[in-house]
């Protein structure tokens, strides 16, 4: 088992100290995000002068807003990649099925018609 490790990340100007199994790495990853949220925000006209408590609920808002953007788009795509492998597997059998016909004609002497070459 992995010893909990202890990463100190900046948001918002303030600096936290968090502990866990993630790597630094990846909380820096998602202190940097939340600090890019936090910015564009505060870019926001009259974002500032709302409360804190309603500024953290927009930030929240915003954040669950991409994470059900990606979520969707994340599910669209499981979707089209499943669509494509019912896809290929149809194509499998249906050339595996033509092989097969194509090698009972031989067998049977129906020979198949031969391109003529001009």
């Amino acid at each position: 088992m992995t010893d909990k490790m202890y990463t100190e990340v900046t948001i918002a100007g303030r600096t936290y100290t968090l502990g866990g199994f993630e790597e630094e790495v990846y909380l820096q990853k998602i202190a940097t995000y939340i600090n890019s949220k936090l910015g564009a925000l505060r870019e926001t006209r009259g974002f500032m002068r709302q409360s804190a408590d309603y500024r953290n609920l927009l930030l929240e808002m915003n954040m669950a807003d991409d994470y059900f953007r990606e979520k969707k788009r994340a599910d669209m795509m499981e979707e089209r990649m499943e669509s494509l492998e019912r896809e290929i597997d149809d194509l499998k059998h249906r050339l595996v099925a033509e092989q097969l016909r194509r090698e009972q004609e031989e067998e049977h002497g129906e020979a198949l018609p031969e391109e003529k070459t001009e």
